[in-house]
């Protein structure tokens, strides 16, 4: 038998192997060795000892004292916040893992201990299994934290894989609860587009939920008119909901991939893999860009009732060496029964193991443990609800009789109905005060948001041409302030030839998702393999960026990843803009900017550079822009020739009679 720590240290696996065959499961190995990864006399439940209590006997759950039983509570709350609000309880073993198994008796009682833990903590305890060792019997629980009506925990899963290995059919069938006819059926209920509908690929970033109850049951039931999903009848019955990511996996659409995967902050990524047609195409592009994101993946080896067995043998073997690559440093593990699935699940958040699903979308062979699977997934981050608020743009959305729309993901904090955010940056790199009219949380109305959870704010008094993907709405305490420049320690992946000053190729950075030019380095040039300190600036518009993010370089196929080390604050102004000496037309032009910046950008050249606003950009602003009085005011400002303003004023035929307009006409 393996020793626990090599799975927490070293990747000793030679072959794939069941994950029955290793010891019993531990919450959450981590690569520090921490307290919930235990080797010889390290403690299962808790650390050897801790607070009094002798967590070496399989009978410290039997009859606790007060203190000890004070002890075993603050214990099981440690474990809850690392958890995310969810932690496997193993009854019946001791830490050293050695001493297997209770009696009947011995057993009720600590089930009852850890009942009243839960009923403390304001929790259910869920069966996961019971077995019958040589000393008597084991259990493992799930203890999940409850949540309110409107409230549940929220896991992200992103789909990825190479084109036709079944990913939006997988996530039908998983939602809608129907199998597959293998002939598209389960998949034409996710597609949002026509073309995505006639062609059978997906293009676009999809969203689809499945929701699981305080037992573990999937509560999504398609409507029977239709057989559209009720999004909000789900989140109401559900404890925990896990939202899919559908990507693409055409190389075409490689850019809306790469966004779904910064930009959508997924706790956990599904590599899709066809065992027909094996590692091909953008798998191990997809496989590189979450092992650059640091986001943990597991497999899914799909369409198993169509191929041979000599041709799903080699996909296996071929999908192990990959895993075990120095590049992956995987430990591959194949699921076959529910006992692999809770130890796989309790130690998948180390980032070192990798379960491995084989399935049928037609048959519906093991769908039952990718389910069970999903549901003991937790959330990789905890989040504290008085940190300053942050959330990250993603979408956005003009809805009828609601407004402008904006969809995301609350980075940190708590934003409330009716709070006041600042929203930014804009092309100058200003925020705005914007305030929050109504949120919704997968398409249900709620009050507030918190860390990590995804959702839709309605604004008040703003159009949806002046937002874009990439801003932000941050809390005011932040005094947030937009980048046009910033480094990054960043290492090349892949690039045919030398990467040198002044190259150019796309930053994907969170929700952004702008072109930027390298302007410094400390090294000469940049090759496959090589590691660099690099000097960024964006070449359209200034960011709202800080150090410690994840950035992914590149064009085309990924060229490189790195983490943001310095950010450099823009001054606020025109001149770091690029904007000293004349207005481009280019953002006359953009309807994105708003007349007041305009306003504001004309008056700052008309004292510092009169008469250099031409005719021509004049007519431009005039036919782009409906012009206000105050608006004429300022071009009559910054021409010096008000006979030609006033031809283009009246070839325009866009201005009202109003006192202000005649008396600047007449002068």
């Amino acid at each position: 038998l393996l020793k626990y720590h090599s799975l927490c240290r070293k990747p000793l696996l030679t072959s794939l192997v069941p994950a029955s065959m290793f010891a019993p499961p531990s919450r959450g190995c981590g690569e520090d060795g921490g307290p919930e990864c235990f080797e010889d006399g390290e403690a299962l439940n808790g650390e050897a000892g801790d607070h009094g209590v002798d967590f070496s006997s399989k009978l410290a759950l039997v009859s606790p004292n007060g203190e000890q039983y004070d002890s075993l509570l603050r214990q099981l709350r440690e474990r809850m916040d690392e958890g995310c609000g969810e932690t496997i309880y193993v009854v019946g073993v001791g830490s050293d893992g050695g001493d297997y198994g209770l009696n009947e008796s011995d057993m009720e009682a600590s089930v009852a201990t850890v009942q009243s833990l839960c009923e403390q903590i304001e929790a259910d305890l869920i069966l996961l299994r019971e077995r019958t060792e040589s000393g008597g019997q084991v259990r493992d629980y799930l203890i999940r934290r409850r949540v309110g009506e409107a409230d549940f925990l929220e896991v992200r899963v992103a789909v990825v894989g190479n084109v036709d290995a079944g990913k939006s059919t997988l996530l039908g069938v998983l939602t809608h609860g129907e199998l597959d006819n293998g002939r598209g059926f389960a998949r034409q209920k996710l597609f949002r587009h026509k073309h995505e509908m006639e062609s059978g690929r997906t293009s676009s970033v999809g969203n689809d939920i499945l929701g699981f109850d305080q037992e573990g049951q999937v509560v999504n039931k398609p409507d029977s008119h239709g057989g559209s999903l009720d999004w909000t009848k789900i989140c109401e019955k559900s404890s925990k909901v896990i939202t899919f990511i559908d990507l693409a996996g055409h190389e075409k659409y490689l850019k809306t991939t790469v966004f779904g995967m910064t930009g959508h902050l997924p706790d956990f990524c599904m590599l899709m893999v066809g065992s027909n047609a094996g590692i091909v195409g953008m798998t191990k592009e997809h496989l590189g860009l979450a092992l650059a994101l640091n986001v943990p993946v597991f497999v899914v080896v799909t369409k198993i009732d169509m191929c041979p067995a000599n041709i799903l043998q080699e996909t296996l073997k071929l999908l192990q060496r990959l895993l075990k690559s120095p590049g992956c440093r995987k430990i591959p593990v194949l699921v076959q029964n529910k006992d692999d699935v809770i130890v796989t699940a309790s130690n998948f958040s180390s980032e070192r193991m990798c379960p491995i699903f084989q399935i049928s979308n037609v048959t519906g062979e093991n769908m039952d443990l990718l389910k069970m699977f999903l549901n003991l997934l937790s959330s990789r981050t905890s989040f504290k609800d008085d940190e300053p608020a942050e959330f990250q743009i993603d979408d956005t959305y003009s809805v009828p009789g609601v407004g402008t729309v904006v969809s995301g993901t609350t980075l940190r904090g708590l934003i409330r109905l009716n709070d006041t955010m600042l929203l930014g940056p804009d092309p100058l790199g200003a925020f705005i005060s914007i305030a929050v009219k109504s949120i919704h949380r997968k398409r249900m109305p709620v009050k507030e948001v918190r860390g990590g959870q995804t959702a839709s704010f309605a604004l008040k008094k703003i159009k949806r041409s002046s937002i874009r993907k990439g801003m932000v709405m941050v809390s005011p305490r932040l005094n947030p302030q937009a980048s046009w420049e910033f480094e990054a320690e960043i290492l090349v992946l892949h690039h045919p030839t030398t990467i040198s000053p002044r190259y150019q190729a796309m930053v994907h950075c969170g929700s952004i998702r702008q072109t930027a030019t390298i302007l410094t380095m400390n090294r000469d040039c940049l090759r496959t393999g090589d590691k660099a300190t690099v000097h960024f600036r964006f070449i359209k518009t200034p960011e709202y960026l800080h150090t410690d993010q994840r950035l992914v370089f590149r064009e085309g196929r990924t060229k490189a990843v790195g983490t943001i080390t310095k950010v450099s604050v823009t001054n606020k102004g025109l001149c770091r803009a690029g904007y000293r000496n004349s207005v481009p037309k280019s953002l006359v032009l953009s309807r994105s900017v708003s007349l007041s910046t305009l306003r504001c950008l004309l008056l700052i050249q008309a004292v510092s550079r009169p008469c250099c606003l031409s005719i021509s950009l004049t007519r431009c602003l005039l036919q782009t822009h409906s012009v206000s009085p105050s608006l004429f005011l300022t071009l009559c400002l910054t021409n010096s020739s008000c006979l030609s303003l006033t031809r283009a004023v009246f070839h325009s035929h866009c201005l009202t009679n109003s006192p202000c307009v005649s008396l600047a006409l007449s002068h």
